[in-house]
């Protein structure tokens, strides 16, 4: 090779690192403010810190579970870690998650679900969307985490007018700070969220006069629309530290309708006094993903699901939280499957829907086990 081949080579190759640092840094440039504010919890002062801990869910520097919940026990880890290697082909689709374009108007009672938790309930003329995640992943890399399975049915700047965007817990499968923070630009709605959360905002730029911050059993009305934070077994945390924001299902009231958004949860009595409370709903929104032997407390099984949707007194229930983003080792269409065996074997009436399909609750499709045929 001559002198001038080999300084070609060398060029190239320093042009090809050059070009992998720059994207390495591009990856990461953003993961200090994915993972959200310092000023939260223990460390958060002035007002928001004094609220924080008269919190009765506040003790020690954490929010708590009014039922300890075990995440994940350290001897599952290395169990666990070795499972996620087999069976892949299993925890994904075999062909196209079939995604519908979403229509929006009319006064009564309808649910969009745009995959994972990620929905737009509208309520006698009012429309809420509840944890927006648009995200390529849900993790605070932009390369590494897990990836969608399916297309957002709708791009964020085709949304309609929005009356409220609610968020149920930190996490990055329902906390994007992207999908926020062009909100933020789209939407002039309010952003209601458990205590702790809005530190997080701010820091990616929420003005404050559109955080409003609740406790459980606090509540705030928008456009005419009464939202409850109410009590869920969770935990949260999006970097080193956990428990230092609060996490939260939600009560959902319009004039005439409500609604019930479980968020992230465990199985627990809490469920029933929220029914006795607040119900009975005309649609519930229940997790039913993303479960696992070595986390029983803090993600529910599918029967779980039903169980919650029958304790809260719901009419129609919509499963949430499968399908979009594979964050656990069951058989990705596994939770549709067992919500509606225990549905029929319960008497529950349910519709699941492809992402993007608009369900009147007060007409709900039938359901047909679109997702048996992938």
């Amino acid at each position: 090779m001559t002198k001038e081949a080999n300084g070609r080579r060398r060029r190239a190759g320093g042009w090809v690192a050059l070009a992998l640092g720059a994207a390495a840094v591009w990856a990461a440039h953003d993961i200090p403010l994915q993972m959200g504010s310092r000023k939260i919890g223990k460390r958060a002062d002035g007002q928001r810190g004094e609220r924080y801990r008269s919190s009765p869910q506040f003790s020690e520097g954490k929010f708590r579970n009014t039922l300890p919940a075990t995440e994940m026990a350290p001897a599952s880890m290395s169990r666990v870690l070795a499972a996620t290697l087999t069976n892949r082909d299993r925890r994904h689709p075999g062909s196209p998650i079939p995604v519908i374009t979403p229509e929006t108007g009319g006064d009564g009672l309808y649910v969009t679900w745009y995959g994972h938790s990620s929905a737009l309930i509208e309520i006698e003329g009012r429309r809420v969307l509840i944890d927006p995640v648009w995200s390529e992943r849900c993790s605070p890399s932009r390369l590494q985490g897990p990836k969608r399975l399916h297309e957002p049915p709708v791009a964020l700047r085709e949304l309609p007018p929005i009356d409220a965007v609610v968020i149920s817990h930190d996490h990055y499968d329902h906390l994007d700070m992207e999908s926020i923070r062009n909100l933020v630009d789209l939407q002039a709605a309010p952003f209601l969220v458990p205590l702790g959360i809005g530190a997080h905002l701010e820091r990616w730029g929420v003005p404050a006069t559109r955080i409003i911050e609740l406790d459980w059993d606090e509540r705030a009305t928008v456009a005419g629309i009464e939202f409850i934070a109410t009590a869920a077994r969770h935990f949260s945390g999006r970097g080193f530290t956990r428990d230092e924001t609060l996490w939260a299902s939600w009560v959902i009231k319009g004039p005439n309708r409500s609604a019930f958004y479980s968020g992230d949860t465990g199985y627990f009595p809490g469920f029933a006094e929220i029914g006795e409370q607040h119900g009975p709903f005309d649609v519930t929104l229940v997790q039913v993903g993303a479960y696992g032997d070595a986390w029983p407390d803090i993600h529910m099984q599918p029967e779980d699901g039903v169980a919650t949707h029958v304790d809260v007194q719901g009419g129609l229930m919509i499963p949430v939280h499968w399908a979009t983003f594979n964050l656990a080792l069951h058989d990705w269409p596994e939770p549709a499957d067992r919500a509606w065996a225990e549905a029929k074997a319960r008497g529950v009436n349910l519709a699941i829907p492809r992402p993007g399909e608009r369900v009147d609750v007060d007409n709900p499709p039938a359901v047909d086990g679109w997702w048996q045929q992938l």
